[in-house]
C-alpha cells in the first residue's frame, strides 16, 4: 500500500514535469498575449475602427493614440513571447492594460445590467495586469539566479 506522502510527491512530480516546460511556458505566454495579438492585428487590419473605437473612448487625438495601442499590443506580446526583454514587455503591457481599464471599464458610471459585464471586464483586466506582474517578476528573478 501507498503511502499518502509517496502518492502527492508523485503527483507532484508529474504535473511539475507537464508544466515546467518549454512547451507549456510558450503556451501560457501565447494565451496571456492573445488577446493584445488579436486586438493589435484586427486595429491594424482595420485601422478606421480602431480611430473609432478611440474617439468612442474620448481619447484624442484619435491617430495617434490608436497608432500607439497598436504599437503597444504588437511590440510588447512579441517582446513577451520571443524572450528578448520579456521583463520589459510584461511591465509594458501590465502599464497599457491599467491605464485602458480605467479609461474603457469605468463600471461604477453604468447601471445593471450592463454594469454586471463591464465590472467583470475590470476585474478580469486586473487579473491580466497581475499576470503580466509575475511574468516580469519570474523573468527578472531567473535573470538574477543565473549570473
Amino acid at each position: 500500500m501507498l503511502e499518502l506522502g509517496t502518492t502527492r510527491f508523485r503527483v507532484e512530480r508529474i504535473v511539475s514535469s507537464l508544466v515546467t516546460n518549454r512547451i507549456a511556458l510558450s503556451i501560457g505566454l501565447l494565451g496571456l498575449c492573445a488577446a493584445y495579438l488579436q486586438s493589435g492585428i484586427d486595429k491594424l487590419l482595420d485601422f478606421a475602427s480602431a480611430i473609432a473605437e478611440t474617439e468612442r473612448l474620448g481619447l484624442a487625438p484619435a491617430i495617434p493614440i490608436a497608432v500607439a495601442t497598436i504599437f503597444t499590443q504588437l511590440t510588447a506580446s512579441a517582446l513577451i513571447l520571443s524572450g528578448f526583454y520579456r521583463w520589459f514587455g510584461a511591465l509594458w503591457l501590465a502599464g497599457f492594460t491599467f491605464i485602458v481599464t480605467f479609461v474603457a471599464f469605468r463600471f461604477w458610471n453604468f447601471a445593471q445590467p450592463d454594469r454586471f459585464y463591464i465590472e467583470n471586464s475590470f476585474f478580469e483586466h486586473l487579473g491580466l495586469i497581475g499576470g503580466f506582474i509575475l511574468v516580469a517578476f519570474y523573468d527578472l528573478k531567473n535573470r538574477t539566479d543565473r549570473q
